[in-house]
């Protein structure tokens, strides 16, 4: 694997790239998710191979997305039943698609992405929309952790292996199949989201394919827009989330559809 060494220019040039586009990714991902489709190729712009853009990203999301679910605990929106059991899911899972990462191409599984991912926008565009109670009074506990489980299993492997529009994932994975509502089901995709970036953060730094000097920068300013993101997201309910949660679906389609072909 390929590990960029960058001199202090290089440093400089790179982070002004790269910082912008963060702030923006994380505001975005604040809401919806899919912050990735911009803060990914952002690192890809600023010159980093493959799996430095990997590991970069996966510090710099660690510390954004905590302060995005930070304000989501802060305002009462999680359940927290879900996400604790989600978490351990997506711990799990992340830490698996990671290490595949770390060894094979994922261009197969960006290609099943193409092909499931219009699907998944049909039923946010017409599905209904759950209260947030409404679907968890239909689980028993049993059921609850199972499905909370598979959800961040699933979401957590394509979070570690590929990246972005894995909160967006996680958002639809709480709505349709726990039953919450989309601000609450974004409370959850957080908790959930941290545990991911977490463990992949972990395979990452092991294997050394994290640019601390752009890491630490980025994160400031993602952890700025995923403040200002979460409190907007929060303020404005979530009618907003699912029209932004659409607009990130098309992207995130469109940007696979793109690396595919």
């Amino acid at each position: 694997m390929e590990v960029l060494n960058l001199d202090m220019a290089g440093i400089i040039q790179a982070c002004l790239i790269v910082c912008p586009l963060v702030f923006l990714a994380g505001f975005i991902d604040s809401i919806a998710g899919g912050g990735g489709l911009i803060a990914t190729p952002a690192y890809m712009l600023a010159g980093l191979p493959m799996h430095n853009v990997l590991g970069t990203n996966k510090a710099m999301s660690m510390f954004g997305t905590s302060v995005a679910a930070w304000k989501y605990i802060k305002s009462g929106n999680v359940n927290w039943h879900a996400a604790i059991v989600a978490a351990i899911g997506s711990f799990a899972g992340s830490a698996l698609g990671s290490q595949v990462a770390l060894r094979i191409d994922a261009a197969t599984l960006k290609t099943a992405f193409v092909i499931i991912l219009p699907v998944v926008a049909v039923f946010v565009i017409f599905g209904k929309k759950k209260g947030s109670d409404e679907g968890t009074a239909e689980l028993t506990a049993f059921r609850l952790n199972v499905v909370a489980f598979i959800v961040g299993l699933i979401t957590g492997a394509y979070d570690g292996l590929i990246g972005p529009g894995a909160g967006t994932f996680m958002i639809i994975g709480f709505n349709m199949f726990v039953g919450l509502d989309y601000i609450k089901s974004g409370g959850c995709a957080k908790i959930v989201n941290v545990a991911s970036n977490v463990s992949a953060f972990i395979s990452f730094v092991t294997a050394g394919q994290v640019i601390w000097a752009i890491a630490i920068p980025a994160a400031v300013f993602s952890m700025a827009g995923n403040y200002l993101g979460s409190s907007y997201a929060i303020k404005h309910g979530s009618k907003l989330v699912k029209k932004v949660m659409i607009v990130v679906l098309i992207g995130i389609f469109i940007k696979l559809a793109i690396d595919v072909l």
